[in-house]
């Protein structure tokens, strides 16, 4: 019983420190800019208010977008959400906030589809491929990008990320952990187009 006791600690403990190893990678991959010229810029959703309004998170992302469109690095951004009840759709918001800073509404593409990353990625790999185009930068929070460009390249996208300006939260902790979990989850993931 303490030979078996023994082997889970030191398995939990080898866990741990992976834990932390792969945290640092996510948090160095996620702040490290790639941000050379694509195809297009993904922007990925994040929470609306019932008045339509963009959270910080989120704002901070379509400004990042509305930087490298305005760099000449993304000639075109796809914008990409869901739909919370009682809020109008995040693509819709994310469309209007990026028209309201300058960029074209024809140069924006609109995903109501994307309800998770994976969603997301599927959509733009299909939207790429019908334009005969590959390469895309994600956008989102340092933590999130990561995950996004695994999603990407499991579509087969030439992904690169560019994070949005760094205001940490409270949360940070969480969704650094939750990046990691989602990261395994996602080598896991369906990557066909149907």
């Amino acid at each position: 019983m303490r030979q078996v006791r023994k082997y889970i600690l030191r398995l939990l403990a080898l866990l741990c420190v992976w834990g932390l190893v792969h945290l640092v990678i996510v948090a160095v991959d996620g702040c490290t800019d790639e941000a050379r010229p694509a195809d297009v810029a993904v922007v990925l959703g994040n929470h609306v208010s019932p008045a339509g309004e963009p959270s910080r998170r989120l704002q901070l992302r379509l400004d990042r977008a509305a930087a490298l469109y305005a760099a000449g690095l993304a000639p075109r951004i796809i914008v990409s959400g869901g739909r919370d009840p009682g809020s109008p759709h995040e693509a819709d918001v994310m469309r209007d906030y990026l028209v309201a800073r300058g960029v074209p509404a024809e140069r924006i593409a609109v995903d109501r589809g994307g309800v998770n990353t994976h969603a997301t990625a599927r959509f733009v790999a299909a939207d790429l491929r019908a334009r005969g185009e590959r390469s895309a930068i994600a956008v989102s929070q340092y933590y999130h990008v990561t995950r996004t460009k695994l999603a990407l390249r499991r579509f087969g996208v030439e992904a690169t990320g560019a994070h949005a300006d760094l205001e940490l939260e409270l949360r940070e902790p969480w969704s650094l952990l939750r990046e990691v979990v989602g990261f395994y989850a996602y080598l896991f993931k369906d990557y066909r187009l149907e």
